[in-house]
């Protein structure tokens, strides 16, 4: 093994000293194997008191090459000489540790063979101890001089960025290596922050530990801060909108360290640092499930989604995969999401077994044929048009997707005795003021109608925006942003409800659990925002500056938008669940006949060119729908 790695190690040096732009390794051997020499003499110094006898110069003499030979063949094993030194870590210090431990233990092993045959030792056992000592403190902080004089030579202290870490546990100390060891000579990390009583006032190699409460205001004010890294991986996120709101007011970027699970083999670079997303923002707490009943539902079960490929039914089907279903059919009419849904699905090497399904929801025999094939357990139905503005200019296409598909998937589960129907609706079907607000409404009215004389339980969930959802106002964002373009906000005024995706999908995937039939189920979407704060803000994550870089253009409500979304109807009230994020609309129960012949109404005249006379009957079907800001407002009068 060692004489392998002694030929491997002069191949190296001679290609390294022709090739590396780093320093050669047979100059590192050189060094270290110098520095032995030194510890040795050192050693013998010391232990003598600088008065070195004349018999110990003698065996000295034999001495020497033993221990240095015992050395050289050290370094050929444990490889100390291979690493880069600028960027000596932890690690190196442990494996200079450790090659210098193994060739003491070894002396002392000679020692004690040598005394059993001879009574003499080779070397003396204080020398052995002094010069370990001795040449740890050599090799280690002679790599740690060279890694600070790098660092200062590369990039003076005075024009470094200052960086404040938020974490001052195992995360933050691993980010302040990682900035050392790839950012070291353009970040400097100025303190860390806590919440942490216990904490506060204390270092962490060298940096202060303070309080982000009463000290961050103070710190910002006083020093030229770049960077905020967050670097707490299970995190209030009330506390962390405080720390990113202070550091936005200080223009100051703030930064995200990724969660353990995907930093790659286990170690974190600082390119994995992320500037902070809007959703990370406006994010709450974790949402506790119950994971007992949930398993209990889906464990085993054959279950459909449809609209799997859109935003919510993809993260629907990725909540899923952690519930062990039997077979998961994933039922979309967009073929290259449902392509990369699936190359998604292989990646993760998935035990559940999927069905990759390709189908309208409005094809009556497609779908038949589906239910047939499948016979699912449960239904998610997510598949719908969303847009407001779109679906205003589109009329029967919001009715034939959202009101006749949603139906037809109703219908089949009521007959096919699906187990669960858990329908994903909206909160835009209060009080509609648009088509595809009162199209949801209509598909809710049937669906809990039909729950009544149905086998099949038949669930509605209802919550407002999603954020980072396909055609979302953070995309737009984003892209207004990223081309430089005027950010445009319909209303100064106008304010959403927001939740992200996998919240959401939680709530429904819980709903459905805790469900008996016939229930709307809403979600707390906590506070609204304002719109324009949210444009605001996502200027500021980007780095640019209001009205220097990048300008807010109002350009007034879209045909169908409100200003504010509600939540509940009027003459609704709420009930409360287990859970305290999800509530029970008390709504106005409908006859199944009454409701089932309105319906078909609306289909005998779903063809015609007059859209007039579809949003009428649309109104008289749902008497709360006042269209606003569409040419529709005149059936209102």
């Amino acid at each position: 093994m060692v004489v392998k790695k002694t030929l491997t190690f002069f191949k190296n040096i001679t290609e390294s000293f022709f090739n590396s732009r780093t320093t050669p390794r047979w100059i590192i051997f050189f060094i270290d194997v110098s520095l032995c020499v030194l510890s040795l003499v050192f050693a013998y110094v010391l232990r003598f008191n600088f008065s070195v006898p004349k018999v110990e110069i003698v065996t000295f003499i034999y001495v020497f090459p033993f221990v240095i030979v015992l050395r050289i063949l050290s370094f050929l094993y444990f490889e100390t000489y291979s690493g880069i030194i600028r960027y000596t870590s932890t690690r190196d210090a442990f494996r200079i540790l450790k090659m210098l431990g193994a060739g003491s233990v070894f002396m002392a092993v000679a020692n004690v063979v040598s005394y059993l045959f001879t009574e003499k030792y080779v070397v003396p056992f204080s020398i052995i101890i002094i010069d370990f000592l001795i040449g740890n403190f050599l090799m280690i902080v002679g790599r740690l001089a060279v890694k600070v004089a790098y660092a200062e030579i590369s990039n003076p202290s005075r024009e470094k960025d200052f960086v404040i870490i938020y974490g001052a546990g195992e995360a933050g100390i691993i980010t302040k290596r990682t900035l050392d060891r790839d950012a070291g000579t353009k970040y400097r990390v100025l303190a860390f922050i806590d919440d942490d009583p216990k904490l506060i006032g204390k270092q962490i190699e060298g940096i202060e530990i303070f309080n982000t409460r009463d000290q961050l205001d103070h710190l910002l004010n006083m020093n030229e801060v770049r960077q905020m890294i967050i670097a707490i991986q299970n995190i209030n996120h009330a506390n962390r909108a405080e720390v990113i709101e202070k550091s936005l007011q200080h223009n100051i970027n703030v930064l995200n360290v990724p969660p353990v699970k995907s930093w790659i083999n286990g170690a974190l670079s600082f390119k994995q640092i992320k500037k902070i997303k809007i959703e990370d923002l406006l994010e709450r707490d974790t949402i506790k499930l119950d994971l007992n009943r949930i398993q209990h539902m889906l464990d085993g079960q054959t279950i459909l989604i449809t609209g799997a490929a859109g935003s919510i039914g993809s993260e629907i089907v990725r909540q899923l995969l952690n519930f062990n279903p039997g077979t998961l059919v994933l039922v979309d009419i967009a073929e290259s999401p449902l392509y990369e849904l699936e190359l998604e699905l292989d990646q993760l090497s998935v035990h559940t077994k999927f069905a990759i399904v390709i189908a309208d929801i409005r094809d009556k025999e497609r779908m038949r044929n589906i239910f047939n094939q499948f016979h699912p357990d449960i239904i998610y139905h997510a598949a719908a048009y969303k847009h407001v503005p779109m679906m205003e200019l589109n009329p029967r296409e919001a009715i034939r997707t959202n009101v006749f598909g949603s139906k037809l998937m109703a219908d089949l589960a009521s007959e096919f005795k699906v187990k669960k129907f858990v329908m994903v609706s909206t909160d835009k079907a209060v009080n509609p003021s648009s088509i595809m607000g009162a199209s949801k409404r209509i598909a809710e009215i049937y669906a809990q109608a039909l729950n009544k004389i149905s086998d099949t339980k038949f669930l509605t969930t209802r919550f407002g925006n999603v954020l980072g959802s396909n055609g979302s106002v953070i995309h737009i964002f984003k892209k207004q942003i990223e081309e430089g373009k005027v950010i445009t906000v319909t209303h100064p005024d106008i304010t959403r409800y927001f939740m992200t995706i996998p919240e959401a999908c939680q709530l429904v995937i819980e709903a459905g659990a805790i469900g008996n039939g016939g229930e709307i189920f809403m979600f707390d979407m906590g506070v609204p925002v304002r719109i324009v704060d949210l444009a605001k803000k996502m200027i500021q994550l980007s780095g640019l500056e209001l009205d220097k870089d990048i300008t807010i253009k109002y350009s007034g409500l879209r045909p169908g938008e409100k200003l504010f979304e509600e939540l509940l109807n009027n003459k609704e009230n709420t009930l409360p669940t287990h859970h305290e994020k999800i509530l029970i609309a008390t709504v106005r129960e409908y006859n199944f006949q009454q409701i089932a012949e309105e319906i078909d109404e609306l289909s005998a005249i779903i063809n015609t060119t007059n859209y007039f006379e579809l949003v009428k009957k649309m109104k008289q079907i749902v008497p709360e729908f006042i269209s606003n800001n569409s040419e529709f407002v005149s059936l209102d009068s």
